[in-house]
């Protein structure tokens, strides 16, 4: 039994470093940054109906939706909207290869419609299901780049009857009023497909209107109000000066547990490394944006994780001080410590996803990670801590009292 708990401890050592190893090299490449760490753009809109009524709640929201769908379309991960005043709304677009590019794509209306010759409108956006750019080598060479589109199944029923009604004529595709694509109706057409074809230089082109057609066209106008570049090197010096003060932060903390705590705090340092993994690991396969304030939320959790551990200990050490044996006193310790824990931890978490349900942008970013944040923090402390310390106590040389509790007199 005192062999393999040994063994236990060497192999969990063993493989604690090489996940630690291996995770380094995909976690800094697949974390996506905020606009504050990388850059990007921010642009601020502003509604502006047609018809001259006042903007309600419900048209923000909906502006919202549409626009969140129409840039996570345009392939910008985790984009940061919210709503200004009653009108106004505020996009954050991190990572942008071409800010001004992207603000002009997300700034379209988007108001597709097919019209017959007399300008009757027979369908709009609304009936499409979906849209893709493609290549057709069989055309000649202004229109190889098209986008295919595919109708819902009401949408597929008017493009029938559309078809059906005006066979030799021409049906006009318009955008934002203005006609893109003009194709003669040779036959009926009941699949429910169409495309846009003629008028795209590049393949890039094409895509970005199927991105656009299939984010949704926005319920009115808008105006750029103002559009700011944040470049790279501010977003580069945050980061810097972020993991250098997490850095010095954790080496002064793993000092204090083992100068302090003694063997028990070596093994709170290796938790904490789980810890970290956990919620890093578990960030990105949620493919969240890291933050300025995400990494606070991450502090903030790894602080709440050093402190379970820290009243754990505490608890070992008061039962060691009265004389019980080491394995003993780990079980009990842990038992008193564990609803202390699971209140504090408790608590904070409740307070955490009332911030990520009603806030919005980097508030969310900051609730999400310390929720995650807490709860690896919990399943550490009280699973792979007392295994630790459970297996430390039947190997004879780190089964001295006084490597726990230093002097018992």
């Amino acid at each position: 039994m005192r062999n393999q708990s040994g063994i236990k401890l060497v192999v969990t050592l063993l493989v604690i470093a090489a996940a630690l190893v291996l995770s380094i090299q995909p976690l800094v490449k697949n974390t996506n940054l905020g606009l504050d760490l990388q850059g990007g753009a921010e642009v601020v809109l502003q509604a502006v109906p047609d018809d001259g009524t006042t903007v309600t709640a419900e048209d923000m929201q909906q502006l919202v939706t549409v626009m969140n769908n129409r840039v996570n379309e345009l392939g910008v991960s985790e984009p940061i909207i919210q709503v200004e005043g009653n009108d106004r709304l505020i996009v954050e677009l991190a990572g942008v290869d071409n800010p001004e590019k992207a603000i002009e794509i997300i700034g379209k209306t988007a108001q597709l419609e097919f019209r017959d010759p007399n300008g009757n409108v027979l369908l709009t956006g609304a009936d499409l299901e979906d849209a893709s750019a493609v290549i057709d080598n069989s055309e000649t060479s202004d229109k190889m780049n098209q986008v295919s589109l595919t109708f819902n199944s009401e949408g597929a029923k008017k493009f029938f009857d559309a078809t059906s009604r005006f066979v030799g004529q021409i049906i006009y595709i318009y955008l934002d009023d203005e006609v893109i694509s003009s194709p003669m109706v040779n036959e009926p057409i009941p699949s429910g497909q169409a495309s846009i074809s003629g008028g795209f230089k590049t393949y890039e082109e094409a895509a970005n209107l199927a991105a656009l057609l299939r984010g949704g066209s926005l319920p009115f106008n808008i105006d750029v109000l103002s559009k700011n570049t944040v470049g790279p090197t501010l977003g580069a010096d945050s980061l810097s000066a972020s993991l250098q003060a997490a850095l010095l932060g954790f080496i002064l903390l793993f000092a204090f547990m083992i100068l302090y705590y003694r063997l028990p705090g070596c093994w709170a340092c290796v938790s904490l490394v789980v810890y970290a993994l956990i919620l890093l690991w578990v960030l990105n396969l949620l493919n969240a944006t890291l933050t300025l304030t995400s990494i606070a939320g991450f502090i903030l959790s790894a602080g709440m994780a050093v402190d379970s551990n820290i009243i754990i200990y505490e608890r070992i050490r008061e039962e060691l001080r009265k004389g019980k044996s080491l394995k003993a006193g780990i079980e009990s310790g842990f038992k008193r410590a564990f609803t202390t824990i699971l209140d504090s931890n408790l608590t904070t978490l409740i307070a955490s996803i009332v911030l990520y349900y009603f806030g919005t942008g980097t508030v969310k970013g900051f609730a999400l990670t310390l929720s995650i944040g807490l709860i690896a923090s919990l399943f550490t402390a009280i699973t792979f801590t007392k295994a630790m310390l459970r297996w430390m106590s039947d190997v004879d040389f780190l089964s001295d009292k006084r490597l726990y509790a230093g002097n018992l007199q």
